[in-house]
């Protein structure tokens, strides 16, 4: 038998880690001095200290012998994490520890001169984990204060050395390096002292060894505890094969250490635990961010594919994903979904960001969501405690509204989802760090949920049905109208008016959020107290389910009213759901939020999918049922004695409530402040009085690769000098779309007026106009469809140079299949533009060959319209039509990978009415100029050739432009 106390690990793991450091400094400045302390800029004397990496991997011996000893180090440090595991009894900490080591041999083995990003890799995951190890290390030990003020220093210390090295990477500043590697060194020594602070925790635990024959093989590893036995008077850790663990007498009674234990905990329980908390709650409203990012990140990322597939393609199996709950059923998994969940679902949903591929990449948020509905599900079906209870439901109220303050800030883009990332606005490395440091402590935070659980209430099969369809109403209906602060806006509105505008999303985006925000906190007063919350719920459907209000009636009334009234039942639900806790429940309600998803989407895709005439144009009829099951629900759950009319709550509980709420409306208006019109818009060449217009069929803002494309399309537009555009396939504030508005970003960033079109309420894959001349007014058309697609127009006049009044139409038309339709809608846009003798000009989608069928409809004497190049024979989709207006150039431009369909251009001079007298009809003859003397008509030749960025002038291989074709009289005057 071999004994061994256990601080001994301690000073070999800080003699073997110490050491391998100080041997190859020592070495490396005895044998290499010169090349060590030269980098790329400088060498000495203007550099005089080596960094970290230079001195362990760059040069031979020293590499070789940090490298031994840095392994000698493996052995006391895996005992170390095996010690800390007994002693503080967490797994999670021993994982992190495990990681930790594995990245720590990454950094130390791979260095920056073997592969520079695969080291820097290692290295910043290295001291991500070590966040969480020195603070759960910290928790229990005897030398807390001295590891805080460790801790504290070491991550201190990181912020002069990244100014330092910035000095010497971006400034090159001469001697920079050399201050940056004595910060790094400093890194070192107090990652190894705080290893070393274990010393005195580790003197009261012993490692025995010993052989006996008689259990020889037959297990790994065991822990006896006092809970095994009751004599036991020390901790003991045994290595044995065969026998159990023998008690060794020590002066100090176990009992008083476990006493002593237990009151720290309760004491730390008592102050960091409790409902009331600021951990708790600031815990449980990120998580909630968390859950409403994931939620919504699954049906954005499905509707990809779909799209390209332009049918179902199989692909929408994943928003199966939200039944994550009855993956609960299986065994172990509830333990692993307490334990790991919260990190899990963070780590994969988040994290799939990395993922290139789309098939792959959704996957992995298919799998990050269940996990994060599984996770949901387990904490609450566990969560009996009344004042624990109605924090949770306010936490995940807030959490909601933070992630629609935090979209709006974002432009309508959650920068967590997997379609963002660096390129085009996402935050995703930095959701990743706080996922993974937050998700670790979430189950110590949350372990009330189950520490203090109350008794079940057995609820009978009809009672308990009625809850799930009332929680799948409730997600459904928060899902499609309150996860984006812009959407109830577009509901109600109906476009530019001189006298009664409605509503735009910014600022009124803003009342959104307030409003969510209002009724989260009113919330309380609600619970088991369904009449109110009902009433309102009634009035604010009613509004908007009926066609006929629109604009500011509808968006008061209806939304605001709608928004406040469903955050009123959450937590009646959510107290119910936790006394019930019922799995099948839970995987139920989502099932139901699944149902209302696939109904959601049946309203416009009846084209494309099986049964669509059953939901044709029916939104009013899926917002009101989703409405009705969130209110029978409720009233289901108020006939049962188990919920309480009314939870007492601590002072405390409402100053941080109060806290939040200032923090979330501080964020609002800050939000909304940054989202401030930057100017006021002005077009490109106004000397010349040009108009450049473009039309472009932009796949609902998803490019080739499934990332948010506003970016890459602001870009190329901005290139081209685009005045005004029209932009097809543009309703995106839909659940399957994200709730997203892409006039948000790209309005602002192009600084340009912008009409969004029909809204969602009008069952169309929309159209948005794009204008740097001020919108007077603007009607928005549905055109007819007996058979197919409805077809959205928006019909805008636009105050041009001299206040000259300019129309544009932008549209879409039905598709293909659908004869009837295109013919019917073909009449009625020739009558519409027909309608004004104003200079007009038409970018659409029209479907028809050119100088056939339907294009001599749009093309005639009743529309008085002309197409910009009738000699273009290459099109099918989109056309430029115009009259009353010079045509100047026109373009066709490839689209990269950014959508399936090309972006054309058109210049355009407007011209007063004496003018237009002058020239008449010469405006439409077609003859080509080879040479433009003024740079101002032309287009940007960056896209000549190959182009920039996959986009380049294609079809004619360059911009095709226009002259007058003068008389023999002018001609001969020359």
């Amino acid at each position: 038998m071999v004994k061994i106390n256990a601080k001994i690990i301690v000073v070999a793991h800080t003699i073997c880690a110490a050491s391998a450091f100080l041997a190859a400094l020592v070495t490396g400045y005895k044998l290499h001095f010169y090349k060590i302390v030269e980098n790329a800029y400088y060498g000495y004397p203007e550099e005089w200290f080596p960094s970290v990496s230079a001195t362990i991997g760059d040069r031979y011996p020293e590499r070789s012998i940090f490298q031994i000893l840095i392994a000698l180090t493996a052995f006391p440090r895996f005992l170390l994490l095996l010690s800390h595991y007994y002693m503080n009894g967490s797994l999670s900490m021993f994982l992190v520890g495990a990681a930790r080591t594995v990245t720590c041999g990454g950094w130390v083995y791979i260095t920056s001169t073997d592969d520079h990003d695969i080291h820097d890799i290692f290295m910043i995951a290295y001291i991500v984990l070590t966040i969480p190890w020195y603070i759960l290390s910290a928790y229990k030990s005897q030398y807390k204060k001295a590891k805080i003020i460790t801790g504290v220093t070491f991550f201190s210390t990181i912020v002069p050395m990244v100014y330092w090295y910035i000095q010497h990477q971006v400034h090159e500043v001469a001697g920079a390096y050399s201050i940056y590697a004595y910060f790094e060194w400093s890194l070192i020594i107090l990652d190894i002292a705080f290893d070393a602070l274990a010393y005195k925790d580790f003197k009261k635990l012993t490692y025995t060894l010993k052989h006996d024959h008689n259990e020889t093989g037959k297990w790994f590893f065991q822990i006896v505890n006092s809970e095994q036995q009751d004599e036991i008077t020390e901790t003991v850790v045994e290595f044995e094969p065969e026998k159990k663990l023998r008690p060794i007498e020590k002066e100090i009674e176990l009992d008083e250490l476990i006493k002593q234990d237990e009151e720290q905990e309760a004491k730390v329980r008592k102050e960091y635990y409790t409902y009331d908390s600021i951990v708790y709650m600031s815990l449980n409203v990120f998580e909630s961010f968390i859950f409403w990012s994931n939620l919504t990140n699954l049906t954005c990322s499905v509707w990809h594919f779909p799209l390209w597939y332009m049918g179902i393609s199989g692909y929408e199996a994943a928003i199966l994903g939200f039944m994550g709950p009855i993956i609960l059923a299986i065994p172990y998994v509830p333990f692993a979904m307490t334990q790991y969940g919260a990190l899990l679902s963070g780590l994969i949903a988040i994290g799939a960001y990395l993922v290139g591929t789309p098939e792959s990449r959704l996957i992995s948020v298919c799998v990050g969501t269940a996990f994060t509905m599984a996770t949901f599900a387990q904490y609450l079906r566990k969560l009996t405690n009344a004042q624990m209870n109605l924090s949770f439901a306010i936490c995940w109220s807030l959490g909601l509204v933070f992630s629609v303050i935090v979209k709006m800030g974002f432009f309508s883009n959650n920068p967590t989802w997997a379609i963002m990332n660096e390129d085009n606005g996402g935050y995703n490395k930095t959701a990743l760090v706080a996922v993974t440091i937050l998700g670790m402590i979430y189950p110590y935070i949350n372990c009330n949920h189950f520490q203090f659980e109350e008794k079940k209430v057995k609820a009978n099969f009809f009672a308990k049905f009625m809850f799930a369809l009332g929680f799948g109403g409730l997600i459904f209906s928060i899902h499609q109208l309150l996860t984006d602060s812009s959407t109830l806006i577009y509901w109600a509105w109906e476009g530019y008016s001189e006298k009664n505008q409605g509503p735009l999303a910014w600022p009124w985006g803003m009342v959104t959020c307030i409003t969510m925000l209002v009724g989260s906190l009113t919330s309380i007063k609600f619970i088991n107290k369904p009449a109110i919350p009902c009433t309102a719920l009634f009035v604010g459907t009613s509004v908007l389910a009926t066609k006929s209000i629109t604009g500011w009636n509808k968006y008061i009334f209806g939304g605001l009213i709608y928004a406040a009234s469903i955050m009123w039942f959450i937590p009646t639900y959510i107290s119910a759901l936790g006394y019930v806790g019922s799995i099948w429940v839970f995987t139920l309600a989502f099932f139901i939020h699944v149902i209302g998803i696939l109904a959601h989407v049946w309203v416009v895709a009846y084209a494309f999918v099986p049964f669509g005439w059953v939901l044709r144009e029916r939104i009013e009829v899926v917002l009101s049922i989703a409405s009705a099951l969130v209110a029978l629900g409720a009233l289901s759950i108020s006939g049962y004695s188990f919920l309480p009319k009314k939870v007492s709550l601590s002072k405390r509980f409402a100053s941080y409530l109060t806290i939040f709420a200032f923090g979330a409306s501080i964020l609002t208006g800050y939000f909304t402040y940054e989202l401030r019109p930057t100017g006021v818009p002005a077009p490109y060449h106004p000397d010349q009085k040009l108009i450049t217009a473009g039309i472009w069929t932009i796949h609902f803002g998803l490019d080739n690769d499934m990332w948010a494309s506003e970016e890459r399309m602001i870009e190329l537009i901005k290139d081209l000098e685009i005045d005004v555009v029209g932009l097809l396939e543009t309703d995106t504030q839909r659940i399957t779309m994200g709730n997203r508005d892409l006039t948000s970003k790209m309005a602002h960033e192009l600084n340009m007026y912008a009409d969004f079109g029909p809204g969602p309420n009008k069952h169309t894959w929309g159209c948005v106009l794009l204008s740097k001349f001020p919108i007077l007014n603007s009607t928005h058309h549905l055109l007819p469809s007996p058979v197919g697609e409805l077809a959205p127009a928006i019909h805008a006049t636009l105050k041009t140079y001299d206040d000259l009044l300019v129309d544009v139409i932008v549209f879409h038309s039905g598709q293909e299949e659908d004869e009837e339709d295109r013919r019917l809608q073909s009449d009625y846009l020739a009558k519409l533009m027909g309608s004004t003798n104003r200079p007009t000009f038409l970018l659409s989608y029209l479907v028809v060959d050119p100088l056939e069928g339907n294009y001599n409809t749009y093309v005639s004497e009743t529309s008085g319209m002309h197409d910009i190049d009738p000699s273009d024979d290459d099109r099918w989709c989109e056309y430029i039509l115009y009259k009353n207006i010079k045509r100047t150039g026109y373009a066709r431009v490839s689209r990269g990978t950014i959508t399936d369909t090309e972006l054309q251009v058109g210049k355009f001079q407007v011209l007063n009415e004496r003018e237009l007298a002058e020239v008449k009809d010469s405006i439409y003859t077609d003859e080509f100029v080879e040479e433009i003397e003024d740079d101002a008509f032309k287009f940007p030749s960056m896209f000549d050739g190959e182009g920039e960025r996959g986009h380049f002038y294609h079809v004619f291989e360059k911009p095709r432009y226009y002259g007058f074709k003068k008389d023999e009289e002018e001609r001969s005057e020359e």
